[in-house]
């Protein structure tokens, strides 16, 4: 039985057109699983917010980890609240951090706040969509990006294209690191997609995955993470770190990465004329 089968629920509750239960795990005191419409979302133990549940969590957290000396602040800007997770583990480790998380669903914002009390510090949160909030942002403000955005189990496309990652790129200090959670199925086409997609803006690109996702033989998470300077990757640290991981994981860069990508080419913005794309965007 997995870590979260072993529950017993603390809240259900519709919100808008979902079901969201939040769970409490027995195994661990103070550690709730979000779910929505029945699948995890986030994990989050309040009494220990460095401990991370999921691995592509852990992955991605191995960005923030590498992207400045350890518990040095960050300026970090989060697409997607979920359960808070990535933002208590940045206020945990690195203390003093200024933190704007964007959030678009309000029911499950004032549910996760209700229950899971967000951590103190300087942490903004925005009510809006991913793409209307990078757009606003003033350019060169953020150290990080953190993207994990998702509507009916799907990353939606206009937080999924060149043009968006072109606005990542806008707002990242010279120095900055991007990184997005991607769900994916054999035979991986559209991580290879979104891998094209951030090496077409941002020159130094990288990809963390277990080795089941990428021997084809599941359905799971990939993270990519990119800089706006070449050669900023960390990628000896970020392999030590996928290699040492409970679900032991791998990194594809320069030219692994590039026989990844196998030609696949950038997705782009649908083009202003062409309605039936138009439509995946509402």
């Amino acid at each position: 039985m997995g870590r979260h089968q072993r529950r017993r629920a603390a809240v259900r509750a519709p919100v808008g057109s979902h079901v969201v239960e939040l769970t409490l795990d027995s195994a661990r005191p103070g550690a709730h699983m979000l779910y929505v419409d029945g699948v995890p979302q986030s994990y989050v133990d309040m009494s220990d917010p460095t401990y991370l549940h999921f691995d592509y969590v852990r992955r991605m957290a191995s960005v923030v980890d590498a992207a400045a000396p350890k518990r040095e602040p960050l300026r970090a800007l989060h697409l997607g609240g979920g359960g808070f997770t990535l933002p208590r583990y940045l206020a945990a480790t690195r203390p003093g951090s200024t933190q704007v998380v964007v959030e678009r669903d309000v029911a499950l914002l004032d549910l996760v706040r209700r229950e899971l009390p967000l951590p103190r510090g300087d942490l903004r949160v925005q009510v809006a969509d991913a793409r209307e909030a990078i757009e606003a942002e003033p350019a060169a403000s953020y150290d990080l990006v953190l993207a994990d955005v998702y509507q009916a189990a799907q990353m939606p496309a206009h937080v999924a294209s060149v043009e968006f990652a072109a606005q990542v790129a806008r707002v990242l200090r010279p120095d900055g690191l991007y990184t997005v959670n991607l769900t994916d199925l054999p035979p991986l086409g559209y991580s290879r997609v979104q891998a094209a997609t951030l090496g077409a803006v941002l020159p130094d690109v990288c990809l963390i995955a277990g080795r089941a996702m990428l021997s084809g033989r599941r359905y799971g998470n990939i993270v990519l993470a990119a800089a706006r300077r070449p050669g900023r990757l960390p990628v000896a640290r970020l392999t030590t770190r996928a290699l040492r991981d409970p679900v032991a994981g791998v990194v594809l860069h320069s030219a692994a990465l590039d026989r990844f990508v196998a030609g696949a080419q950038p997705l782009h913005d649908p083009h202003p004329n062409d309605v039936s794309a138009g439509a995946d965007l509402a």
